[in-house]
């Protein structure tokens, strides 16, 4: 059976992956992008390149249902499968064991947290909840927050590292890579693309923001979010930090003495145009990561970027579904792409299978 996948970001590479298990297929992925994902650009096309790789499981405020269940999902296959992708590729992947830190400030209502902190208990999950002693005793480093949930079984990790280990781990197993080929659809068993025909019996789109012009049925508009590296003269801590939010603020420690700060979110217009990224709004989201940790205004900035993240216009994230029975969408992951993905590959993995 031969399957070709379009869409080449974390979604498209673990699908890949899930897949080239399965002996009797013969797989091909195609990306528009000329290369594999990278992190070594301003604009990065993909939303994988653009991530911050944030894992929130336990601490969502999803209590049940199907995102929640893909969302655990996702944190149990990175915690088994990381060490297996290692292995096979030789590559590290950067991935962050130390949980994720929600803080709360003065006029934030607790009382949310506590059900769930009940909730999550029956579901044999850990959340605590830390008052401002507790806080300042472990993190002395933060300020204005006045508590703080603590998750100890969420993550993070390096999108861009995780997708190339993704990448190179299919293709030990005979997964064939097209970059620089853009799909334009299916007819008569075979994938149209800019390269030419590909005989398939089945096409998985998985191109985010690109699966619009792929399949004009689904809407997928472009959000575009901005972010930074920064480098503080020392670290924060000389203990391994845990994720650290407030606001949707994010501060994800990639080293000791280097730090991601984001990211905005910025709606396009109604039509579906990109507006240039807003100085203002990267602006508030570094206003509040230093109102919360002052330490990063003597930070050196290394580099800032945008990305596009593909959110579904009128229908929950993501969208996984049959158009045909040779066409499946499995795209429109929004802000949890890293996260979604592996859930999403079993759930394409199952239905192809079926056939």
């Amino acid at each position: 059976m031969k399957i070709t996948i379009a869409g080449c970001g974390v979604v498209g590479a673990t699908i890949a992956y899930e897949l080239s298990k399965i002996s009797g297929l013969e797989i091909t992925v195609t990306d528009a992008q000329p290369t594999p994902v990278q992190a070594d650009l301003t604009q990065c096309p993909t939303s994988t390149g653009a991530a911050l790789g944030v894992l929130m499981g336990a601490i969502s405020k999803k209590e049940k249902g199907r995102n929640l269940r893909m969302r655990l999902h996702g944190i149990q296959y990175y915690n088994e499968t990381i060490p297996e992708l290692e292995a096979l590729t030789g590559r590290s992947i950067p991935f962050n064991r130390q949980g994720i830190l929600m803080l709360q400030f003065p006029d934030d209502d607790l009382s949310v947290w506590h059900r769930l902190i009940e909730v999550r208990q029956k579901q044999d999950l850990t959340l605590e909840l830390w008052d401002q002693a507790r806080l300042k005793s472990e993190l002395p480093f933060l300020d204005r927050a006045s508590a703080a949930v603590y998750s100890p079984s969420d993550r993070q990790v390096n999108p861009v590292v995780l997708t190339q280990a993704l990448i190179g781990a299919a293709k030990l197993r005979g997964v064939r890579f097209e970059f620089g080929t853009k799909v334009i659809g299916m007819q008569d068993q075979q994938v149209q693309t800019s390269g030419g025909a590909i005989a398939s019996d089945y096409l998985v789109i998985s191109a985010g923001v690109g699966t619009s012009a792929i399949e004009k049925s689904i809407d997928i508009r472009p959000v575009l979010g901005q972010a930074i590296h920064l480098r503080l003269p020392k670290p924060l801590s000389d203990s391994d930090l845990p994720v650290i939010t407030g606001n949707d603020v994010h501060i994800v420690a990639i080293g000791k003495l280097d730090y991601w700060v984001g990211a905005t979110v910025e709606f396009p217009t109604e039509a579906g145009e990109v507006l240039p990224p807003d100085q203002s709004m990267f602006d508030d989201v570094m206003r509040q990561a230093i109102e919360f940790c002052p330490a990063l205004k003597d930070a050196e900035p290394i580099r800032t970027w945008f990305g596009l993240r593909p959110r579904p216009q009128g229908r929950p994230a993501p969208v996984i579904e049959e158009l045909k029975p040779n066409v499946l969408l499995a795209t429109g992951h929004y802000r949890n792409g890293v996260l979604l993905a592996p859930a999403t590959a079993a759930e394409v993995r199952a239905k192809i299978l079926d056939r």
